[in-house]
């Protein structure tokens, strides 16, 4: 369900909530890629709540557009959107969904697509949560500035132009802690919306880690 949760500057914004299935083993806030709070995103969401996680994936772009949902066919609108967006104030709405989790109870870990896997990054940096994991984060370098707080789990693609593997480099140069996976594939090769770039084996693997990854850190 969307509900309404409100940042520390006092904006306001959407966040889509998927309730934990059976007992509650903590929560887990999904960053976006640049569409949106897509449908392809909640189906992950609900994967995880299946597994006991409450889920909530706050709408980053409401700052910049309300009710922004952009067709994977028009990646220019969403880049624009992304361009636009302040990276203090992408945090501050993150907190605030972290927060939102933490109030229920049990652990938060932060786990993100794309433009949301860099975030998850600079989650991992700078807020109070358990672990993250970054699915193909794009941006890196811009975040090579702050030491990890919490754990942190990539999964990249082989053929990924977004992360080639002079950059993937320098973030294990700076980060030595990150945990990387590396897959035979491209970008966005767990998004099963997209057909032209979804791996499916390597998807699986990556979330099958992602699980044993989340169980460990936050205690469930």
């Amino acid at each position: 369900m969307m509900t309404k949760l409100t940042a520390a500057d006092g904006h306001e914004f959407d966040c889509w909530i998927e309730p934990a299935k059976g007992t509650r083993r903590g929560g887990l806030v999904i960053l976006q890629e640049i569409f949106g709070v897509t449908d392809q995103l909640k189906g992950v969401a609900a994967r995880y709540a299946e597994q006991g996680y409450e889920v909530a994936i706050p709408a980053l772009f409401d700052r910049q557009r309300r009710d922004a949902v952009i067709p994977f066919d028009t990646p220019l609108v969403g880049r624009d959107l992304m361009l636009a967006s302040a990276l203090d104030q992408t945090m501050a709405d993150t907190a605030a969904a972290v927060a939102a989790l933490a109030a229920n109870g049990g652990k938060v870990a932060v786990m993100g697509f794309c433009w949301g896997g860099g975030l998850a990054l600079r989650a991992a940096q700078k807020l109070d949560i358990a672990c993250a994991v970054s699915f193909y984060g794009t941006r890196l370098p811009t975040y090579l500035d702050s030491p990890l707080r919490a754990p942190l789990l990539g999964h990249f693609g082989t053929t990924d132009d977004h992360t080639p593997p002079e950059v993937l480099k320098q973030v294990q140069d700076y980060m030595p802690d990150i945990q990387v996976h590396m897959y035979e594939a491209g970008h966005a090769f767990a998004n099963d919306a997209r057909p032209a770039s979804y791996v499916q084996d390597a998807a699986e693997l990556a979330h099958q880690r992602t699980d044993a990854f989340l169980a460990e850190h936050l205690g469930a």
